[in-house]
């Protein structure tokens, strides 16, 4: 369901990206074509340089529907950004991206903390997102990361999930699938 970045995806993934209902919310806003290209190379060569992990998000057929990084690592702890195309919307990618991802980021990369900005105005990133045993709502628990992403307003509702929290949720859905 996730590879790593391909160049030979960025036309599929520009034409999903640029749909006015996904744009806003959209973490790297290119103005075209090109300008996508140009920043997919960036974020390839950050994750050679491991200040960020940048998958796509494939449909069972194997095409790019979305996108998910994690941006800013720092101390074993980053930012976590997630856009799906229209078409995919309410059908499960996203949850099934996320705890894919976040398996990597906490058994391959040693990640101890994930945080997510959420937009307020964004309902269905917040509907999916509070659906996910293992995120947990931080804008009190982590205030300093809270005032770091509203430095001028209350722009953004902070998510964390923890490592050895999404670990433990894990383990608690597998127990379940085997019973």
């Amino acid at each position: 369901m996730l590879q790593k970045r391909d160049l030979h995806e960025c036309h599929s993934l520009y034409n999903l990206m640029i749909d006015p209902v996904v744009y806003p919310y959209v973490r790297y806003k290119c103005q075209s074509y090109e300008e996508y290209l140009f920043i997919t190379k960036q974020l390839i060569a950050q994750e050679e340089q491991k200040t960020c992990i940048s998958r796509t998000i494939l449909n069972e057929m194997g095409h790019p529907i979305g996108t998910i990084d994690l941006y800013n690592i720092v101390n074993n702890t980053g930012f976590l950004a997630t856009w799906i195309g229209t078409p995919y919307f309410g059908k499960g990618y996203n949850q099934r991206a996320k705890e894919s991802f976040l398996a990597e980021l906490f058994l391959e990369h040693q990640i101890e903390t994930v945080f997510m900005k959420i937009r307020t105005q964004n309902i269905r990133s917040k509907k999916a997102v509070e659906k996910l045993a293992y995120v947990k709502l931080a804008n009190d628990t982590n205030q300093e990361v809270y005032q770091s992403i509203n430095h001028t307003q209350q722009i953004y509702d902070l998510y964390h999930v923890e490592r050895v929290g999404f670990l433990e949720s894990s383990e608690d859905m597998q127990h379940v699938v085997a019973t």
